[in-house]
């Protein structure tokens, strides 16, 4: 999932804060796993400044444990294999007691394998296809039933829509995603035939039979309506296509779960009025907690211009959970940390509390964006925390699982034939 914004956030590639009142053997280091070069590198390098900016809160508080936290920054450039790469190096060489970073699923299931066989820790914030829980990974965004199936349903119920066109960048994510969605949708009565689904490259430009095929849906007088796990540039393409093609909000609605607000910034969004997003989160949320979060973002970033977004706020909390457990465990070993985990809980930025569930992904409210001329959203519909499930109930091999690491200590647990099965797609 990537912008498409120019400019590169700056930053040194290190920040050692060993020094000082405390001594370099007294730190605690903190691995910040996110892109800095190459082409996610737009959307990675602010999460890379978010995990600084938490750092530096907790060691103006004092630390943790009594000793202060350092930052491990290193760059696997947009380069999947490379995520594992230094994912192996942040634990053996720098020895991190936590890896905060990945953006796409397939950087992610590069270094899970890795995290597991070395008993490391990573929390991961951004949102996801779901189909996936492991010991060692935290999942602070959002799973399918925390966005994708909110959305389709704000769809059906508040906009009439009967037929779907389901749009994504050919990948892991949206693939799965679309998978899940169609599932749902023909559970939900719409036929197969009024589903439209479509795959795209990344950077694709020419959208131009492809909203054809879209109006074309609308023919017979239904209404039509897109789901978007586009990511990146093609996004602004896609957009100014429907506009050239005469398709307001109104006729064909988009409801997009890859533009955020970084996405917006700086943009033209004459042709992305009225058109939708569902996150977890908005900048525009209106809660003391987020007032807060933003004047520490544009205080520690020196730039009252640079918004916040989802994943930002999934990193907050992650982060501040993690705070939370290796306090109540009194170390950092990763056994212990993982157990105080469960139950955790966090006031989010939207003004309700997220709790790490036994599955390792959290409770959170799901909010749909209207987008608005200044490149923010109207939120127009909110709910209250929604559980986030590891596995789906719309797949039939995955409506038998079940992620409990803390009565079952399993993450596909198969509910029929009573055993813990490996979950083989990650090797």
């Amino acid at each position: 999932m990537t912008n498409w914004k120019t400019w590169l956030a700056g930053g040194a590639i290190s920040l050692g804060l060993a020094g000082g009142a405390w001594a370099q053997e007294d730190t605690i280091k903190v691995g910040v796993l996110h892109s800095l070069s190459g082409t996610m590198a737009i959307s990675e390098t602010t999460l890379k400044d978010t995990v600084l900016m938490m750092i530096e809160e907790q060691n103006a508080q004092g630390g943790l444990l009594g000793k202060k936290l350092e930052a491990v920054v290193v760059d696997p450039a947009s380069d999947w294999p490379l995520f594992a790469e230094k994912a192996r190096e942040l634990i053996t060489v720098d020895n991190v007691a936590v890896i905060f970073g990945c953006w796409t699923s397939v950087s992610r299931k590069s270094v899970l394998p890795v995290i597991e066989e070395l008993n490391g820790l990573l929390f991961y914030p951004v949102q996801y296809e779901g189909e996936e829980s492991s010991k060692n990974v935290f999942y602070t965004g959002a799973a399918p039933n925390q966005q994708a199936i909110p959305a389709v349903d704000y769809f059906i119920e508040e906009l009439g829509v009967q037929k779907f066109a389901l749009l994504g960048t050919d990948y892991v994510y949206p693939r799965t995603t679309n998978n899940i969605l169609e599932a749902y949708l023909i559970s939900k009565g719409i036929p197969k035939e009024d589903i439209f689904v479509n795959y795209t490259p990344f950077g694709h430009s020419d959208w131009s039979k492809i909203v054809a095929d879209v109006k074309a849906l609308g023919a017979d007088g239904k209404k039509v309506g897109v789901i978007s796990t586009i990511n990146g540039d093609a996004n602004v393409g896609f957009y100014k296509e429907l506009a050239a093609a005469g398709i307001s909000a109104e006729d064909i609605p988009v409801v997009a779960f890859s533009v955020g607000e970084e996405e917006l910034s700086g943009l033209d969004t004459s042709n992305l009025v009225g058109h939708l997003a569902a996150w977890n989160y908005f900048q525009s949320a209106d809660t003391p907690e987020n007032k807060a979060f933003i004047e520490s973002w544009h205080k520690f970033i020196g730039n009252d211009k640079r918004t916040t977004n989802d994943p930002m706020e999934a990193t907050y909390i992650g982060f501040k959970m993690w705070v939370q457990a290796v306090e109540k465990a009194g170390t950092t070993d990763t056994d212990a940390v993982v157990a105080a985990m469960v139950g955790q809980k966090v006031t989010n930025l939207t003004g309700s509390t997220a709790e790490m569930l036994p599955n390792h992904h959290l409770t959170k409210p799901v909010l749909i964006g209207e987008i608005r001329a200044d490149g923010q959203f109207d939120i127009i519909s909110q709910t209250e925390p929604v559980p986030g499930d590891a596995w789906t109930d719309y797949l039939p091999e995955s409506a038998v699982l079940e992620s409990d690491w803390v009565t079952l200590n399993c993450g596909m647990y198969n509910k029929d034939t009573k055993t813990c099965v490996q979950l083989k797609s990650n090797y």
